[in-house]
């Protein structure tokens, strides 16, 4: 069945967030879904044909895609991340490349009969993993912090390197039995990597000095830096092959480390272009396989699969590590987690087309086998890597934990009851006697402003999933749940109700408040009120005889339901747009003033002050 051009568009958008959104619900990366997607669309299906749809267009789209992967994934990485490892990030993208790519030559030379040129070529573009698959797989497995940093790094540095390692190893390919072969193709390779950094480090003061000096407008800010960076790549491809991806990685890294420029809007548009760019890119690039080739690769092939999991990456992260902070449980996991993602299936087709076009023997191997790596690798990692961590106890926890805004009387009892529930807390605010007073009641806190850059730099968010602005200052809510939306996401960040007779045009939106927390009557000034009149926060569970209905119903109280706490303890926040609907083995968390001893306080206060007037009559 032939679709149209359209239908064929169409259909790659739609599926690709299909899977991005199953990768999700099921928390694993999304390359595997998008991978099988393609395979069946593709060569089962036959429903998306690449090579007509995209014509000629194809590859360079594909290499221009990639180029904003990477620098979207540069932009991201901080030296004071990594101080203290900035050895091991450097091991680990020079020595771990060099072993990587030297075990996989020989074992495809070895065990797949390749020519040497082309094992080479296959080994190099094996050496990359790349923040594609990377970045996905942390978010599941949630190892500790220099873990993931230094994965990160690994994945993001290398992916230029070791396209320029295939460049090397293309020119030893064509070059076969010409003298001086080796040296040329040495020369390419220095020379790739000192264009890319000479243009990727002028671009990137040229970026800097625009953007703090407000010299362009707010809206075109995004839309000078893609242009930017879509320019620098071609500019270093057609002065040095294959330099373009380490000018743009350059570019995003130099950019992240500027002081004075905000990238933050920058990043969160290019993480937006970068999860579609991705989707896509799979889907196509797998639909472009033939399904005949991948099942005829054998044993071999898949006893090189183990080589590179078992061997290759071990090794290499063994002499990377030699001297290094880390434990042996770090370095075990650290061993285990390379997965392969779109820089080597890009760099593979490219590389294949142009081999094939040269008539090279072979060449028809090496996009299957790539491919055979990407998908063993993400496959087998994406399942075990989580259980793995939590076996080797490098595992961070699961994100429990809430973030409060401001440290003041309604906040601290709130944190108090959360804290006594096993659910993490953390109390920020620049108001030092409330801090004082936090700390003096046991609870964490953070002696600062929330979306200050010292905060971005100091603040620790591993563990911590939901953020509740629960300051006074209504303005500081609002930025708070602004800033660390793109943290948590946007059903996890909520603040106090606004309470205001002004007229809407007056107002922030809605939307940048969050969701609305307890209800639209619990603004700070009510509950600060009542927690000063005596009401506490307790802990009651719903039984088939006490229902949650019942549980309100009781006389001579009030009730604000704050939190419920479902059998599998997992938490529900009462707001004012959703209210949980807790069952029998539920649990309540609920702010509650009981109207009675009001009243009894009230009689002892006038019996007392009665008996002082008969006192001074007498």
């Amino acid at each position: 069945m032939e679709l149209s051009a359209p239908f064929q568009l169409a259909l790659i958008t739609v599926v690709a967030f299909l899977c991005q959104w199953a990768s999700w619900r099921i928390k694993l990366p999304a390359i595997l879904p998008l991978l099988i997607s393609g395979l069946l669309l593709g060569s089962v299906a036959g429903l998306i044909q690449p090579r007509e749809l995209f014509g000629d267009l194809l590859l360079p789209g594909v290499s221009l895609a990639v180029s904003i992967i990477l620098f979207e994934g540069a932009l991201t990485l901080r030296f004071d991340e990594i101080r203290g490892l900035e050895k091991t990030v450097r091991r680990l993208v020079i020595w771990g490349a060099l072993i990587t790519w030297g075990v996989v030559t020989l074992a495809a030379w070895g065990l797949l009969k390749l020519p040497l040129g082309l094992a080479l070529l296959f080994g190099a573009l094996v050496v990359v993993t790349g923040p594609t698959v990377i970045v996905p797989l942390l978010r599941s497995v949630r190892p500790k912090a220099n873990i993931a940093r230094l994965l990160r790094w690994e994945g993001i540095v290398i992916d230029p390197l070791g396209a320029i390692l295939a460049v090397l190893a293309y020119e030893l390919v064509v070059a076969t039995g010409q003298q001086g072969a080796l040296l040329h193709g040495l020369w390419l390779f220095f020379q790739a990597i000192a264009v890319g950094a000479v243009i990727g480090t002028v671009v990137a003061f040229i970026l800097s000095a625009l953007l703090s000096r407000h010299l362009v407008p707010e809206y075109l800010r995004s839309f000078l830096v893609l242009s930017a960076v879509i320019g620098e790549f071609v500019l270093a491809n057609g002065l040095s092959e294959e330099s373009g991806l380490v000018a743009v990685t350059v570019t995003g890294i130099v950019m992240a480390n500027r002081k004075g420029v905000r990238t933050d809007d920058i990043l969160h548009f290019k993480e937006n272009l970068s999860v579609m760019l991705i989707s896509g890119l799979f889907i196509v690039l797998a639909a472009r396989l033939e399904m005949e080739q991948l099942l005829s690769l054998g044993a071999s092939a898949l006893l090189v699969l183990a080589i590179v999991q078992l061997v290759a990456r071990p090794l290499s992260v063994w002499v990377a590590t030699l001297g290094s902070s880390l434990n042996w449980r770090e370095k075990a996991l650290l061993a285990w987690i390379a997965p392969r993602g779109i820089v080597a299936a890009a760099v593979s087709a490219l590389f294949a087309q142009r081999l094939e076009e040269s008539g090279v023997a072979g060449a028809d191997l090496l996009v299957p086998l790539t491919f055979m790596i990407i998908i063993g690798t993400v496959a087998l990692q994406s399942v075990t890597a989580r259980p793995l961590a939590q076996l080797l106890k490098v595992a961070e926890p699961g994100p429990r934990g809430f973030l409060l805004i401001g440290a003041n009387p309604v906040s601290r009892a709130i944190g108090k009851a959360l804290q006594q529930n096993n659910f993490p807390v953390l109390l920020i605010d620049s108001n030092w006697e409330s801090i004082r007073s936090a700390r003096m009641e046991g609870l964490s806190t953070f002696y600062g402003n929330p979306v200050s850059s010292h905060a971005d730099q100091h603040l620790d968010l591993v563990g911590y999933g939901k953020l509740l602005g629960l300051s006074p200052r209504r303005e500081l809510n609002t930025v708070a749940t602004m800033r660390y939306r793109l943290e948590f996401g946007e059903p996890n960040v909520y603040s106090l109700p606004w309470v205001s007779e002004k007229e809407d045009k007056h107002e922030v939106a809605a939307h940048h408040r969050g969701a609305t927390l307890f209800s639209n009557e619990a603004s700070y000034a009510r509950l600060a009120s009542l927690i000063s009149q005596g009401a506490d926060i307790r802990h009651t569970r719903i039984t088939e005889e006490f229902s949650f209905k019942a549980y309100l119903a009781v006389e001579d109280r009030q009730v604000w339901p704050l939190f419920a706490i479902d059998p599998r303890d997992r938490i529900h926040v009462f707001t004012a747009e959703a209210q949980p609907e807790p069952r029998p083995g539920w649990s309540v968390m609920a702010l509650i003033k009981d109207d009675a001893k009001e009243e009894r306080v009230s009689e002892k206060a006038s019996e007392k002050a009665s008996e002082k007037g008969a006192g001074k009559a007498g």
